[in-house]
């Protein structure tokens, strides 16, 4: 009985300790997990599918037979063949390889109506965040608190309510990516960021329309509700506009635009599930995007040259004439932008009516840069700062660096992401060198230090004094 009852707990303890490994092929080595139900072989080794079937394809090469998957008939002894004479390699103890543990799911709560921050809490919660642009949040603010009360009220006396797409126009590296994350972290909704220049007509390679939802489907576990209700951010979207002076079919420009208008107002769409491209191996899925909140972002480069043809239209000589180079200088141009400027640019007419709400972004001037340094959540000097504090180092920047470094990033022309890269390379030296000291205390960066002709300051741990 005994004996009985130990075999039993050792066999239970040998299942369980099974439960946290999983098989993997003999031949490519991917884990069941990753290459699907393996084929238990004699031996005690298993094999993908597909491993099967180009061995079968190599006996078939080799004029062996036509042999077929799961065909073993034409080939005599096979249930008797040891497959270690096959492959002519040791067969490992356990051809096993521990799982993934699985990451626990966080309950997220509902949005509802009553949950829905109102625009002015949404546009301070991004205060925070994100520095200056304060018509761009105010909007952005509006547009989504509207987007979602409509959403949860599906109607109102029996009023329907039109879906507030918005298209964003700014410069590159002004924050119009980072805008659309934040917000959709606030909301804790799900959010797709998919980019225009890989979409192309239906028919060519490259991705169709439908691999904009597919992305939000996946994001969303799959769950078709929660992805009916996400939002869906097209960045690029200058690159789909209709290219011109082209005699070449152009298949990622003006058809593209086509194909995203039953997308953008809202229309019943088979989505594949789990796969970019529909094929007769991936299940397919329907998504209503009635609900769903497209936002569509783009620097359209050299677009102020278009607004400045419009304006200067009433040039003229005489007293109250406009000069010709009266707009050459003026930083924040987008600010008079119009569909119209737009239409020029290579936009279709149907395209922008479906994207109502227009609006822009600032271009960066100095104080934006140097606040940006300075005051967002996770600003990137405070991420150095924390890096070193790691270290027992207090990392310090005087006004001076502020200066010279906003200074050399409006010099680079690309937007906030030009501060990276400056920091990067004066940081380089001193994130190599601190560790090697355990005795520095502080460093101190100034702007001489930036412009290549000084040195940070570094300060020594100080010994304590005794009492008395």
């Amino acid at each position: 009985m005994s004996e009985n009852y130990n075999d039993n707990i050792d066999n239970k303890d040998e299942n369980d300790k099974d439960d946290e490994y999983e098989k993997y092929c003999y031949l490519c080595r991917r884990p069941e997990s990753v290459a699907g139900k393996l084929i238990d072989m004699p031996g005690g080794i298993s094999i993908c599918p597909d491993c099967m079937q180009k061995t079968f394809d190599n006996f078939n090469n080799s004029g062996l037979g036509s042999m077929q998957f799961l065909d073993l008939s034409n080939l005599s002894n096979m249930g008797n063949l040891d497959m270690s004479q096959l492959f002519k390699n040791d067969i490992p103890d356990k051809q096993k390889v521990k799982k993934k543990a699985a990451k626990p799911k966080k309950e997220e709560p509902e949005l509802t109506l009553q949950t829905i921050p109102a625009p002015h809490k949404i546009k301070a919660m991004l205060d925070e965040y994100v520095i200056g642009q304060e018509y761009a949040k105010k909007v952005i603010s509006v547009a989504v608190y509207n987007h979602y009360k409509r959403v949860l009220t599906n109607t109102m006396d029996d009023i329907e309510i039109e879906k507030s797409n918005m298209l964003m126009v700014g410069p590159t590296g002004c924050g119009k990516t980072y805008l659309v994350k934040t917000i959709a972290k606030l909301l804790n909704v799900p959010l797709a960021i998919t980019d225009a220049t890989t979409l192309t007509e239906a028919g060519y390679i490259g991705d169709d329309v439908e691999s904009v939802l597919s992305k939000l489907l996946a994001v969303a576990d799959n769950d078709v509700e929660k992805a009916e209700r996400g939002i869906v951010f097209i960045d690029e979207i200058d690159k789909i506009a209709k290219k011109r002076n082209t005699n070449s079919r152009d298949v990622s420009g003006e058809s593209v635009q086509q194909g995203l208008l039953k997308l953008l107002e809202g229309a019943d769409v088979e989505v594949p599930v789990g796969s970019g491209s529909k094929n007769a191996m991936v299940p397919l899925t329907t998504i209503n995007t009635r609900n769903i909140l497209f936002i569509c972002g783009g620097a359209f480069p050299d677009i102020e040259e278009i607004i400045k043809e419009r304006l200067n239209k009433q040039a003229s000589m005489g007293f109250k004439a406009d000069l010709k180079d009266k707009y050459d200088d003026n930083p924040n141009l987008l600010r008079e932008l119009t569909n119209d400027d737009l239409r020029e640019f290579g936009m279709i007419p149907e395209f922008l009516g479906r994207l109502p709400i227009l609006f822009t972004l600032d271009a960066l001037d100095k104080d934006m840069y140097v606040k940006i340094l300075k005051e967002p959540k996770n600003a990137i000097l405070k991420q150095y700062k924390k890096l070193l504090a790691l270290d027992e180092v207090d990392l310090c920047f005087d006004d001076s660096a502020y200066e010279e470094i906003a200074a050399q990033a409006m010099e680079k022309k690309t937007g906030a992401r030009a501060l990276r890269a400056i920091i990067e390379k004066f940081m380089l030296d001193i994130m190599y060198q601190i560790p090697r000291d355990d005795n520095i205390g502080r460093v101190t960066i100034t702007g001489d230090y930036i412009r290549g002709t000084g040195s940070p300051l570094i300060e020594m741990r100080g010994v304590e004094r005794l009492p008395g």
